[in-house]
């Protein structure tokens, strides 16, 4: 059992960054791929980036490649999401997600494990 809570959300202008963290308790945290997830208003679920237990694999949308950065910390029990370059299109209540084991899917069903989310929202 993983239980996680996101923190880091806010208003931001565009162009600007913000830094998400999601802290998880639970013996699997170390064995289990981290990822990240955004929903906007009227929107499906979407997925933003994940990273490998060990994070040394790491994988992002088309739409945040280059200005979003994930990692992860498991001495801290904690994953990261670093903002840049933030869009008002990147308005969203972003969720963090966990699995066991090393697959990164990018379907949100396929995750095990749910945060209560944290909104960002991106002015103009």
């Amino acid at each position: 059992q993983v239980q996680l809570v996101e923190s880091g959300g806010g208003l931001v202008q565009a162009g600007g960054s913000l830094r998400l963290s999601c802290a998880a308790s639970g013996r699997t945290f170390s064995n289990s791929a981290m990822g990240w997830f955004r929903q906007a208003p009227g929107k499906e679920r979407e997925f933003v980036s994940a990273i490998s237990w060990r994070g040394a694999s790491t994988n992002y949308a088309d739409s945040v490649k280059g200005r979003f950065t994930i990692s992860r910390d498991n001495a801290a029990n904690t994953v990261y999401l670093q903002m840049n370059s933030l869009k008002p299109e990147d308005t969203a209540v972003y969720y963090c997600a966990a699995r066991p084991g090393v697959v990164r899917p990018t379907t949100p069903q396929l995750w095990d494990y749910w945060g209560q989310g944290t909104q960002v929202t991106v002015s103009s």
